[in-house]
């Protein structure tokens, strides 16, 4: 077998380990290996690259990987659960600005009169895509990191500017597959990038998963488009896989939210704090309780439900939360945990806090699965959620929800809602379910709040 045959059948072996990577990465309980094997295939690409014959510049090639890794490891091993959605953002954004820099330089470093059309279109589709998820996904890690404010940053004229800079790329990128010009491509990638940010200043808070799986299937298409201009099968295989899994999961949670992929990127939702407030609101009362009464309704439940959102993991409380967990069902009591798909600020966040907190895989409920489950439920124990078990959703046509499937917490026979305040979550609306009879609320942080929930139940 010759190098170069070597070589492709090492490449074969690594996009087949990115296949299955992805389909390990499909559960829970076999995500970990699917990692695996992914950064295996990938430490296997990376040494067929640097066996390539005839390649040079292996000293930049090892800095680059050195400072990579300089970068890369210590902030992956040091990232808070709470700033998992910005570095996925950052993850995308740098893969994106790297797509549309390697399809920059390829055309810079061939001669553009002399590229087929197909050829400049390739580069092109790099270059533009890149900069969009490079822009986008800066603009998505100052949201998340709270550099700007998280809700819909709109102005007038906005939609002519967008189409302005949109038609103006086009129209640029028509002329450069006529009469190719490194200056032009330069302008389009500029372009681009002002694109990419006007695409995701005008997006809010409560939209911001399915903002982060959108951008990571643009860096996805622009990777795959640069192994074309590369002709880089594995390259190819890898930007697919992560531009299909990234479009499918888009459409995903947007089912979700009950609302299709141009209302969540062109409604500014969440834009009005006060939108949907029930009339009346401000003169109604809710019931509290102390940590001792609710540990006592807790501790005598035969079925509890935990509920968690954003607010679980602003705290810090997932392991907490499991502790709770573990005192219940030493008591008898049937515990679970009821996942939304678009709670907290990214695709599964609350599967991967609760799983850093070793909470048995077989209690992380999907909404379709534990729904049913509630009407027979003693006790919700609802921990930084909002809209996604506001009633609204279901019974107010003029909320800015209507229509979102939500877990159906208002079915159990109480609820118990642990809450820093009384402020709506990302729709900016009134939770119904907060003035129900059948609520009681904690109030205070969620970590402190559940700790003395565990210190109650132990003194019974």
């Amino acid at each position: 077998m010759s190098l170069d045959t070597g070589i492709r059948f090492a490449y074969l072996i690594a996009a087949i380990c990115f296949i299955l990577a992805m389909k390990g990465l499909s559960g829970p309980k076999t995500a970990r290996y699917g990692n695996l094997l992914g950064a295996a295939g990938m430490a296997l690409a990376i040494a067929m690259t640097f066996a390539t014959p005839g390649l040079t510049n292996f000293g930049l090639m090892i800095g680059a990987m050195a400072i990579g890794a300089v970068i890369g490891f210590p902030a992956a091993r040091l990232v808070k659960m709470t700033a998992m959605p910005q570095m996925v953002a950052a993850f995308n954004g740098v893969g994106g600005g790297a797509a549309a820099l390697i399809s920059l330089t390829e055309f810079v470093n061939a001669n553009p009169s002399k590229l087929a059309v197909y050829q400049v279109v390739e580069v092109l589709f790099g270059v533009i895509i890149g900069c969009v998820s490079f822009a986008g996904s800066v603009v998505a890690f100052a949201k998340l990191q709270e550099l700007v404010t998280g809700r819909p940053i709109t102005y007038p004229g906005q939609q002519v500017m967008n189409a302005v800079v949109g038609g103006g790329t086009l129209g640029l990128a028509i002329a450069v597959c006529v009469s190719p010009h490194n200056w032009l491509v330069a302008v389009i990638g500029i372009l681009a990038l002002l694109f990419g940010i006007a695409f995701v200043l005008p997006i809010g808070g409560a939209d911001v998963p399915v903002l982060i799986s959108l951008l990571n299937s643009f860096t996805g298409l622009a990777v795959a488009a640069s192994g074309f201009v590369l002709h880089s099968f594995v390259l190819v295989v890898a930007g697919t896989l992560v531009g299909a899994s990234g479009t499918l999961l888009t459409r995903m949670m947007s089912a979700a939210m009950g609302r299709s992929l141009p209302n969540i990127l062109f409604s500014a939702f969440g834009s009005v704090i006060t939108a949907g407030t029930a009339e009346g609101s401000a003169d109604r009362t809710v019931r509290s309780a102390s940590a001792e009464d609710i540990a006592v309704l807790l501790a005598y439940s035969q079925k509890v439900i935990i509920v968690p959102g954003y607010g679980l993991a602003v705290a810090q409380a997932q392991h907490v939360a499991r502790e709770l967990a573990e005192l219940l069902e030493s008591r008898g009591i049937d515990v679970q945990y009821a996942i939304h798909p678009v709670a907290g600020r990214m695709p599964g966040h609350m599967n991967v806090l609760l799983a850093e907190a070793n909470v048995p895989y077989e209690q992380l409920k999907e909404m379709d699965e534990i729904n049913p489950e509630f009407q027979f439920t003693d006790v919700a124990l609802v921990v930084g959620a909002n809209d996604v078990v506001n009633p609204a959703a279901k019974n107010s046509p003029g909320s800015p929800i209507y229509g979102m499937p939500i877990l159906s917490v208002d079915e159990a026979k109480n609820i118990v809602f642990l809450k820093r305040s009384m402020r709506p979550g990302f729709a900016g609306i009134d939770n119904e379910l907060l003035f129900d009879p059948k609520t009681t609320l904690l109030f205070g942080d969620a970590k402190d709040s559940l700790t003395k929930l565990v210190a109650a139940i132990k003194q019974l």
